[in-house]
């Protein structure tokens, strides 16, 4: 029964997710090895708290060595390029001392964390991008989920592995992504075949594929031991009106930067020396006319909590958790996401049972009843 319970539990601490809209207008056009060919359609920039553009000055984007984790977007003076980069260094090193990981599973989190963050960016602050690896490889699957704010959890099957590549680590299988937000009927599904196994890859054929979205996707770790020591990337996006000359600019830039960093893995050494997000950006657009839309400090941010638990005991069958209460058995589960584990008695299951509210399979009824909840304990105070 526990087993039971843990898997239910596991599948209801994965979030909710994120919709991004393409952009409408077919193109051909060569960015690198990572390039894709694909159409597009308009989007509105959404911005959060954390959103600085209303000043020109520089000062605001440094981050020297890489020490914060950043995620900064701009975009080209005619409204044609949009550019975010990131690195998240910090949040792979929580990560990885939360699960006990290792050199190879990090690296592969440390990408996927990557995408959807730089996916999920520009888009309105509840909207949420959840990338899922299902694959037969020793590294038994992978999730990422990253929202609006900038807030990213994930995990992966196997924490612990030895000397492998990413691509033997993955091995074989599918990559799904789903985009959803609080407000929409149904979540977006989406999925492709993994082709490559490096993860920015994939994504990208997927971009280009499933969402006919023209882009250059880049997501790269850096892992010595048991630290990591860079992880970031970038994500190109044309936009409706692209002129030729400007795609070869960025074309031009974009071979510069492969140039500068002078590894398989870009950007991992110009993020090892120190070259931030914003520079990265900006020397994308360089000639472009640079233009910053936002700057983001994302963080680690889990979803789970012992309401879920309850949710998830109430979505058994009655007779099934009766049985538990006469007798006298505990209940356990442990987040995926960051390890916590909660634990709950007989007593307590069954006043959180005769407590709780609306549909257990709804999750609008989910959200009123939390809302209720923290209303409640507002009024205690």
């Amino acid at each position: 029964m526990n087993n039971r319970l843990c898997a239910m539990m596991a599948h209801l601490l994965l979030a909710s997710l994120v919709h991004v809209r393409g952009f409408s207008r077919n193109t051909a056009h060569r960015m690198s090895r990572f390039s894709v060919h694909a159409a597009f359609t308009t989007q509105r920039y959404m911005t959060s708290e954390d959103v600085s553009t209303e000043t020109t000055s520089t000062n605001i984007y440094e981050n020297k060595n890489n020490l914060d984790d950043q995620v900064f977007s701009a975009i080209s003076g005619d409204g044609s390029i949009k550019v975010t980069a990131c690195t998240v260094r910090n949040i792979i090193n929580d990560v990885m001392i939360m699960h006990t990981m290792t050199a190879v599973p990090s690296d592969a989190l440390g990408r996927a964390v990557v995408c959807a963050l730089l996916m999920s960016n520009g888009m309105q602050l509840e909207q949420t991008v959840q990338l899922t690896v299902n694959s037969d490889g020793p590294l038994r699957g992978l999730v990422a989920i990253a929202s609006g704010k900038g807030e990213v959890r994930g995990y992966v099957g196997s924490p612990m592995l030895g000397d492998l590549t990413i691509e033997e680590a993955i091995g074989q299988g599918s990559l799904q992504v789903v985009k959803n937000h609080p407000d929409w009927p149904n979540p977006y599904n989406g999925i492709t075949a993994i082709r490559h196994g490096d993860l920015d890859r994939d994504i990208g054929i997927y971009l280009a594929e499933s969402e006919q979205r023209s882009c250059a996707l880049a997501a790269a770790t850096s892992i010595n031991g048991i630290l990591c020591t860079s992880c970031g990337g970038y994500l190109i996006e044309q936009l409706p009106g692209a002129e030729t000359e400007t795609l070869r600019k960025v074309e031009e830039n974009l071979a510069k930067i492969v140039e500068l960093d002078g590894g398989n893995k870009i950007p991992t050494n110009l993020l090892l020396g120190g070259t931030t997000p914003y520079q990265i950006t900006e020397m994308v657009l360089e000639g472009l006319d640079m233009q910053p839309l936002q700057q983001i400090k994302p963080v680690f941010k889990c979803s789970c909590s012992e309401d879920r638990l309850v949710r998830a005991l109430r979505l058994l069958p009655k007779e099934d958790v009766e049985d538990l209460v006469k007798k006298g058995e505990d209940v356990e589960a442990r987040c995926e996401f960051c390890g916590t584990v909660y634990r709950m008695g007989p007593d307590k299951i069954r006043k959180r049972m005769n407590e709780a509210t609306g549909d257990p399979a709804k999750d609008a009824d989910f959200q009123d009843m939390i809302k209720q909840k923290e209303s409640t304990s507002e009024d205690d105070k």
